[in-house]
């Protein structure tokens, strides 16, 4: 099934939107490029745009296909199903239903979780991981501090994000707000993220059942951390990075992959494919191949 592209969000040349209904939800995604499939995951508070920089010089060699994953930008956003494990169900049957046997596949952010989790459970759908800021809900985040601690970011989003209800009226109207503040605090450069980019992501989060959806991807972190005890050790190669979270980044793998590659992003804030992406791409065609 293929739609114009969404008004909120501009064209790429080079690229196409689709749309699929998969694993009982449907999935927005963006395609261009030829060769091995990639898989590009987003996070929390963008959507797949936050890939553009990227995509053009990444399609020169693989099949990119960008996902909003659910709950996020014109993607669907039901009630339920946002632990990590069943979104990771929704991009492997829309690997499957684009006729893909075996996909790259990486991830920033919420995508990192994503895509982990895809790797962990459709192990023989993947070919190699990359992810970056951070990685998979795993035991280190039941050490998460409410209160600033010097020296270390403060994820209070965390928390704001677990509350139900309360967090869709306050930012009714004023997500642009909240991405701003996100924006300058957890970037080295926030002039690399635009007032184009920015727009974008703001009407994303503005649509209705959107801040729900989201707040949903950290509110069953719990979950995620259950069904991560149940995974096996990843077997295929694993790229792990990260800027401003770097710190983060070793813990939630220790144990979890045998043959993991550390990038570490210096001066770079939480974005790396915005704030960093001629490194970032560097990384990612010299560990695809």
């Amino acid at each position: 099934m293929t739609t114009p592209a969404p008004t909120a969000e501009p064209a790429l040349e080079g690229f196409e939107h689709h749309y699929a209904d998969v694993n009982g939800t449907r999935l927005h995604y963006v395609t261009g490029g030829e060769g091995e499939p990639l898989v590009l995951l987003p996070g929390w508070p963008q959507t797949w745009w936050q890939f553009h920089k990227i995509m053009p010089a990444l399609a020169a060699r693989y099949r990119v296909i960008a996902v909003d994953v659910r709950g996020m930008g014109t993607s669907a956003k039901p009630d339920a199903g946002y632990d990590k494990k069943t979104m990771a169900r929704d991009v492997h049957e829309l690997v499957r239903h684009l006729g893909h046997e075996k996909v790259n596949i990486a991830g920033e952010d919420i995508g990192a979780m994503v895509a982990f989790a895809f790797a962990a459970n459709h192990p023989e759908a993947t070919n190699k991981l990359a992810m970056w800021e951070v990685g998979h809900p795993g035991e280190i985040f039941h050490e998460l501090r409410m209160l600033p601690q010097p020296g270390r970011p403060h994820l209070w989003w965390f928390a704001f994000n677990q509350v139900d209800d309360l967090p869709e009226k306050l930012l009714a109207g004023r997500y642009r707000l909240l991405l701003d503040y996100i924006i300058e605090n957890e970037t080295r450069d926030p002039d690399a993220i635009d007032e184009t980019s920015r727009k974008i992501y703001a009407a994303a989060y503005e649509q209705p059942g959107a801040v729900r959806a989201s707040n949903a991807w950290y509110q069953t972190f719990g979950q995620d951390i259950e069904d991560a005890r149940t995974y096996e050790p990843l077997r295929m190669p694993v790229l792990a990075m990260g800027g401003l979270n770097f710190d983060f980044v070793h813990p939630l793998l220790d144990g979890k992959a045998t043959d993991v590659r550390y990038v570490e992003f210096k001066d770079t804030g939480h974005y790396l494919s915005q704030e960093q992406p001629e490194k970032l791409t560097a990384e990612l065609t010299q560990f695809f191949g």
